[in-house]
């Protein structure tokens, strides 16, 4: 019987190995980088400017006049007089604190008997104007 010839086995490849990286040493800050560094912190920062948008006094509606006041007001102010009668009444659910109980009169600006803290200032949005 004859035979086929056979195939060449194919070598099998060389195994790649992970060339170490080389760390350079870190770099000293030049004597002149060092200097203007010193200038920056020398003078003093900016006090940041609150945008003008958010200090625009809005318009209440009746609802939420009757929990806030009647006059207008920004919007950061009306959260703040919103917190103010939720700690007065006592409002905050004790068992969760990011969960605020609606009375009478916030039921009527939320909508719901149970709002979460971070959703309050959403649901006040469709109170202002």
């Amino acid at each position: 019987m004859a035979t086929a010839p056979k195939a060449p086995a194919k070598k099998a490849a060389p195994e790649k190995t992970v060339a170490a990286k080389k760390v350079a040493p870190a770099k000293k800050a030049s004597p002149a980088k060092d200097a203007a560094a010193d200038t920056k912190a020398a003078v003093p920062a900016k006090k940041r400017t609150p945008n003008p948008a958010f200090m625009k006094a809005l318009t209440l509606s009746p609802e939420l006049s009757a929990v806030v006041g009647d006059k207008p007001l920004p919007r950061t102010e009306i959260v703040s007089k919103l917190w103010v009668y939720i700690k007065a009444n006592n409002l905050q659910d004790q068992a969760n604190k990011r969960m605020i109980n609606a009375d009478a009169k916030l039921l009527a600006v939320f909508g719901k008997p149970q709002v979460s803290m971070f959703e309050m200032a959403g649901l006040i949005g469709k109170h202002v104007k």
